[in-house]
Order: structure tokens, then C-alpha cells, then sequence
């Protein structure tokens, strides 16, 4: 079963061998709002854990989506060019921003378990 992972920052990071998933919790779309636009890296550029590696806006704002951990990308969820929406409808599946092969698994130690992540959230309201 693959492991998920989540950032402070509201960033989901789901592991399957070398390769995770990467994008924004549930809890973040709901607080942007709509999602108009979503810009993606480019496949074969290098991310590093905690630096900007996407961007995603909304009808209330725009805000950086950083990567959880360092790698290169490896695809990116093109379907959201054309379909941005998805990310608001799906968050956690269809909705997610690009894959990386991760340079350092064990960058994923520093990250929250679901539990924690469920009671980091809600110490927030």
C-alpha cells in the first residue's frame, strides 16, 4: 500500500517504490476557493524538499506549492491546463500536480504521518 505523507504547508506526498505523487490536501483547495489556473514544472527539471515547485491560483488568490521532497519530475498531471477545477473536486486523487523520483527517501521522515496531519489541522480552526 503506498505511504502518504503531509507537508505544514498543505502538501500531500504519496510514495509507490522511488516515485511520489505530489499535491495540495483537501483542506487547502477548500481554503483557496475556486482554482482557476495551475502552473506545473517542467518533466526533468530538479525539485529540492521545501522550495517552490508549483503554483496554484484561485478566484481569492495565488499560492506557491512546495515540494515535499527533493527529485526530479517525472510527469506532471497535464490535465490540468485545461481542467484546473479538478484540483478543487478531487484534491487527494485526480487532482494531483506532478510526480517526482525521489532523490533522498529519507527526506519523508521530516514529513507528518495522516494522523498527525488530521490534528495539525485541526489545531488551525
Amino acid at each position: 500500500m503506498a505511504q502518504v505523507r503531509y507537508t505544514q504547508e498543505h502538501e500531500w506526498i504519496r510514495i509507490d517504490a522511488d516515485v511520489g505523487t505530489v499535491g495540495i490536501t483537501d483542506f487547502a483547495q477548500q481554503q483557496l476557493g475556486d482554482i482557476v489556473f495551475v502552473e506545473l514544472p517542467t518533466v526533468g527539471s530538479q525539485v529540492r524538499a521545501g522550495a517552490e515547485a508549483a503554483v496554484v491560483e484561485s478566484v481569492k488568490a495565488a499560492s506557491e506549492v512546495y515540494a515535499p521532497a527533493s527529485g526530479e519530475v517525472v510527469a506532471v498531471n497535464e490535465a490540468l491546463a485545461e481542467e484546473p477545477a479538478k484540483v478543487n473536486a478531487d484534491a487527494t486523487g485526480g487532482g494531483w500536480f506532478f510526480k517526482i523520483r525521489l532523490a533522498d527517501p529519507g527526506e519523508l521522515e521530516a514529513l507528518m504521518e495522516p494522523a498527525a496531519y488530521k490534528d495539525y489541522v485541526a489545531g488551525l480552526s
